[in-house]
């Protein structure tokens, strides 16, 4: 599996008060751990468990993600700004890996 990429849209400006949607998508292959491999060994679990976003250090939205969920999970949220700042998306995987991107907006 090559390295998880983070892909995020996320507006350059917004007014204040306005409503923003934010989305997100990584490249994960996300594996349940209840697959076989060609040996009909189990092959180990490695998802990504934890997802979270914060604005300037607060939190906008978090969650914990269970092994059902597919390959690249995407997530899309909004999001209510009243100041610029830095929108900040972490992702933690099984084996403690995080993966993180972080976005300026400008709010006027």
């Amino acid at each position: 599996m090559a390295t998880p990429k983070p892909r995020i849209k996320v507006p350059k400006t917004a007014k204040v008060g306005e409503v923003i949607a934010i989305k997100t998508l990584i490249s994960h292959d996300m594996e349940s751990g209840q697959r076989k491999d060609k040996e009909g060994k189990l092959i180990p679990r490695k998802i990504i468990n934890k997802f979270s976003c914060t604005f300037n250090g607060q939190p906008v939205f978090a969650c914990d993600i269970e092994p059902a969920i597919s390959a690249n999970p995407y997530f899309e949220f909004n999001a209510r700004l009243s100041e610029s700042g830095s929108l900040k998306f972490t992702w933690v995987d099984d084996d403690g890996s995080i993966y993180a991107d972080e976005h300026q907006i400008e709010v006027a």
